[in-house]
């Protein structure tokens, strides 16, 4: 997943405002207690960011893919 699909994504999910707001505040503890923003900052790899999103969230699987149901990234290992 490349950042430019993580935000794609972000804005699909949540929307634009709210989904721009979880990435610069939203605190999680699976990403050492940083933001999401911070974590793509210090090289997390998206698809981690995504999952870890995702998870705090308790966005089901169907729904975290966006508008293209062919669009998935694996979890990470």
């Amino acid at each position: 997943m490349r950042h430019s699909d993580f935000s794609q994504l972000v804005d699909e999910v949540f929307g634009p405002a709210y989904g721009r707001a979880l990435v610069r505040e939203q605190v999680l503890p699976r990403l050492g207690d940083r933001t999401p923003a911070a974590a793509l900052a210090d090289g997390v790899e998206p698809r981690v960011v995504w999952h870890a999103l995702c998870d705090a969230l308790d966005v089901p699987e169907p729904q975290r893919w966006g508008r293209d149901d062919r669009r998935q990234a694996p979890p990470p290992r």
